[in-house]
């Protein structure tokens, strides 16, 4: 470990642009040596072994960070929703289940399977025998309608969209 800790730290820095992303990347490495390192045949290999899987434990992080960024919840407020505080304390579980009796079939199926029934969209989309975008579709659109029901909007007072299976939602 001490042998290789300086350059990996080095390699880490010049990969991540900073001094603690390469202290996690380093640790992570050294980690996962502690881990698996005994499977190593050839120890001679141990410094390519270790720079290789820092490297790609760089890529694994990168990527969950560029599908993933962490935001700072005051530099997007603006694309949070508007909901009023109010709202939430006159919904209680009893109302969204009686919204959901609202709604159609189409739509509360899929909502009660993936919020009460914890599935996933492809075990729904087997249950159903939908493809996963549609059970994402309905899902979203369910969702919409729900919450338009629940806040009192013009379609709490039954305007629901029906749902016409050739061609979607109306």
């Amino acid at each position: 470990m001490d042998r290789h800790y300086a350059a990996l730290f080095r390699f880490g820095l010049s990969l991540a642009g900073s001094a603690d992303a390469a202290s996690d990347l380093v640790q992570q490495t050294f980690f996962l040596w502690a881990e698996k390192g005994h499977q190593l045949r050839d120890p001679s290999k141990a410094k390519s072994w270790l720079f290789t899987t820092l490297y790609r434990e760089y890529l694994s992080t990168y990527r969950r960070m560029t599908a993933h960024p962490q935001v700072e919840l005051d530099d997007s407020t603006g694309e949070l929703p508007a909901i009023e505080p109010a709202a939430f304390s006159s919904i209680d579980g009893a109302s969204v289940v009686a919204g959901l009796q609202k709604l159609d079939d189409v739509f509360r199926v899929p909502l009660t399977l993936f919020y009460l029934q914890d599935l996933s969209y492809k075990e729904i989309a087997d249950v159903l025998g939908t493809p996963i975008g549609t059970v994402m579709s309905r899902l979203s659109r369910g969702k919409e309608q729900l919450r338009a029901l629940l806040s009192g909007s013009d379609a709490a007072s039954g305007n629901v969209l029906p749902f016409d299976s050739k061609k979607g939602a109306a």
